[in-house]
């Protein structure tokens, strides 16, 4: 099994941490391609970011899919899943997506923890959009940015554990969800200090993705996520012209 890792920023340390955490999942024999946008944001910090970044993400499965049986999102905004999911016929599973569904096997109320003050209403945006707002117990953010995650990790520890306490002690959630890819590989070390599960996107991702291609679901082939059946674009890259024309 091939399994492609994309994360549309261009900080690379991002991308390493959503490998290490990838790793740390995958079964014996699977394969992980990670790779990292060539242009846009360096972090995704803002919707208009976001916006950019989709294309980004378009641009990376366009190239680097062919010839792999899935893919994981490596951004925690879940950036272009659906897009993904139309142009592609393989399994697209977004982290976001995968923490807040193995969550909701262990858990009633799940907190989620994110970077960026800015960000938590985007992150509530996205919770509801999956149906699962009811059993979100709460958004905490960190000032801390993705880059300082990575250059400075026991103070970035310290910040998701206090973070994480406030999650379980002020809203009552009985798991909490890493939404953050700079955060991706903490929660195997992190876990022995919570009382509650501490789920890590990136590999619930991964076991996600897995399991999706070995049960050889078959893609709607009717409704909005039906192939596109052909659409022309201009001022792309060729890989990203090509998937868009490409017949059902």
């Amino acid at each position: 099994m091939k399994l492609l890792l994309v994360n549309p920023n261009l900080t690379q340390a991002v991308t390493d941490a959503v490998l290490a955490a990838a790793r740390s999942r995958a079964a014996p024999g699977t394969e992980l391609v990670a790779v990292t946008g060539s242009f846009g944001p360096a972090v995704i910090g803002s919707r208009a970011e976001n916006a950019l970044a989709q294309h980004g993400v378009l641009d990376l499965v366009a190239q680097h899919a062919p010839g792999c049986d899935a893919v994981v999102l490596g951004v925690s905004l879940d950036t272009a899943l659906w897009a993904c999911r139309e142009l592609l016929d393989m399994p697209v599973v977004g982290m976001t997506e995968a923490g807040l569904l193995c969550g909701a096997t262990v858990a009633t109320r799940i907190g989620l923890l994110t970077n960026g003050v800015r960000m938590g209403p985007l992150y509530r945006e996205l919770v509801q959009s999956y149906g699962l707002g009811e059993r979100l117990a709460g958004v905490e953010t960190l000032a801390l940015t993705p880059q300082q995650m990575v250059g400075a990790p026991q103070d970035a520890q310290d910040a998701v554990l206090a973070a994480a306490r406030t999650l379980i002690e002020r809203d009552g959630a009985e798991a909490v969800l890493l939404a953050g890819a700079a955060m991706a590989s903490m929660a195997e070390a992190l876990q022995p200090q919570l009382p509650v599960p501490l789920l890590d996107g990136v590999g619930c991702a991964v076991a996600l993705a897995q399991a999706l291609v070995g049960l050889r679901l078959p893609r709607a082939r009717v409704g909005s996520v039906a192939p596109t059946g052909g659409r022309s674009v201009q001022g792309v890259s060729p890989a990203l012209t090509a998937l868009f024309g490409r017949s059902a």
